[in-house]
């Protein structure tokens, strides 16, 4: 059901008779008229229209697709399970190749469905469209895709969808880039309870193995005004966890006229009443500051989680890579961290594999996960993807040798994660209750360390904050207890 505020918005645009020229004034504009286009759909078809939106990749995909679900509930589609929908909207990712392979895959399957739905409307959008080459392959492959769109436009679904509705063949509406800002729409909510907060857009690091900067642009930074604006709003429907959401939010402030800290900007939300918990993804390293440490240390709803992406632990690969650290200043850091926050837990992303990478360097990489004591690690193996500088190195390691440094780093992790996670086993930590689990019914919750727990409990239980007793660790996840309702 759509919010009052975001319902009262589209009624101001109803009598207006020329389209608005700013956003998101424009798209407001936009979701009235497709109102009227969709209530006749639906007098056509003898029911609701159905939508579908699928995500892709990583958490700002996953925001971008609560924008996009948010937009369509708010023109009159309901939410279905499948791609057997009246709308369906691929949100694409393009870190790694088979990223876009497995996309394509997927597209296939819409034509199947589109042959028996004439009516059905197929949209692309996210990163895999920013790319000339996918684009191209699938005007000439997937005539049956309606709408094409990237990332630096996901806020003119509205006027997209009605354009193709009014009558054109397909549309396709592409940005190189952009530097604005558009927010402040509806946007439909995984969780009721806990709901991620963009901050900035693009990345200006150009990491030699990423693709990201070229197609989310460079970095641009949101009013810190309109983030804890819509953090109010977002407290308001009754959500208590905010995750601060941006590719490098360490870097958060550039291009603000008065500059704001991304310490400063935690601060500032903190202060928001009925927030809980505050959660940010993704530090960069490089620009992680003692102003930073000393406001996670100081501030209580900040989680006492540290996400640091070290990607390797050999300088020589790190240098490769574009990193701007070394194995060195890295472990320092860690040292500074924990040093100030001694209940801190770090976790991690790591790739195995990048070109020239030999046995010796992944050794180095073992050496500071046992080191730095990850209780978590988003570990992967090195692709190579066209468009970037590690694409046209020399030395690209075969598919054998990554599997054998891949499973030698996995097993130091495993180790290194469970032991730290075993540290907490028969504390009393506060969770926040999630959802059921399926397999055993049991309730799913998250520490401030963001391990998971599986504890009884009854359903009225789920977006509450509960004290658990952590009986067993079970190497990623506990089980639990609750000890006294909150």
């Amino acid at each position: 059901m759509i919010d009052d505020y975001y319902e009262h918005r589209i009624r101001a645009v109803d009598e207006v008779i020329l389209i608005p020229e700013t956003e998101p004034d424009r798209q407001y504009y936009f979701m009235s008229k497709l109102r009227e286009l969709i209530s006749e759909k639906e007098q056509e078809k003898g029911g609701k229209l159905t939508y579908h939106v699928e995500t892709f990749g990583c958490q700002m995909n996953a925001k971008d697709s609560e924008k996009l679900a948010g937009i369509l509930s708010a023109v009159g589609y309901e939410e279905v399970e499948t791609e057997e929908a009246d709308m369906v909207i691929y949100n694409t990712c393009t870190v790694r190749e088979n990223a876009n392979t497995r996309v394509y895959g997927r597209i296939g399957f819409l034509g199947t469905l589109k042959k028996k739905n004439p009516d059905m409307h197929i949209a692309l959008c996210g990163c895999m469209m920013q790319e000339e080459e996918a684009v191209e392959k699938i005007k000439k492959s997937y005539r049956f895709v309606d709408i094409i769109f990237g990332t630096h436009n996901i806020y003119q679904l509205a006027e997209l969808l009605y354009r193709r509705m009014n009558g054109e063949e397909r549309v396709i509406s592409l940005l190189k880039d952009t530097k604005l800002i558009v927010e402040d729409l509806p946007s439909e909510l995984k969780f009721s309870f806990k709901a991620g907060v963009n901050i900035m857009y693009g990345c200006d690091n150009f990491c030699t193995y990423c693709i990201v900067p070229y197609v989310r642009g460079r970095e641009r930074s949101r009013r810190p005004e309109d983030i804890v604006k819509e953090c109010e709003h977002l407290v308001s429907r009754g959500v208590r966890e905010i995750m601060l959401l941006g590719q490098n939010v360490n870097s958060y402030g550039k291009g603000l006229e008065e500059q704001v800290s991304f310490a400063k900007l935690l601060h500032m939300v903190s202060e928001v009443p009925g927030i809980s918990r505050i959660r940010f993804m993704t530090p960069h390293p490089k620009d992680l500051s003692d102003e930073l440490i000393e406001e996670i240390a100081v501030n209580k709803k900040v989680c006492r989680q540290v996400h640091l992406p070290l990607q390797c632990g050999s300088s020589r690969i790190l240098q490769k890579m574009n990193r701007r650290y070394t194995k060195e200043q890295y472990l320092e850091l860690v040292d500074k961290i924990r040093a100030r926050i001694p209940d801190v837990s770090l976790s991690t992303d790591i790739m195995v594999g990048f070109p020239g990478e030999t046995d010796e360097d992944n050794e180095e990489t073992i050496d500071v996960v046992r080191k730095a004591r990850f209780i978590s690690a988003f570990t992967f193996i090195y692709s190579k993807r066209n468009g970037t500088p590690a694409a046209k190195m020399d030395n690209q390691l075969s598919e054998e040798e990554q599997n054998r440094h891949f499973k030698k780093l996995l097993d130091a992790v495993n180790e290194v994660a469970t032991e730290e996670a075993q540290r907490a086993e028969g504390q009393i930590q506060e969770v926040l209750v999630e959802e059921i689990n399926q397999k055993n019914g049991m309730l799913t919750g998250r520490l401030d360390n963001g391990l998971l727990v599986h504890f009884d409990g009854n359903a009225d239980l789920l977006g509450s904050l509960q004290r658990v007793l952590l009986k067993e660790c079970k190497g990623f996840y506990y089980i639990g207890e609750v000890v006294e309702k909150n």
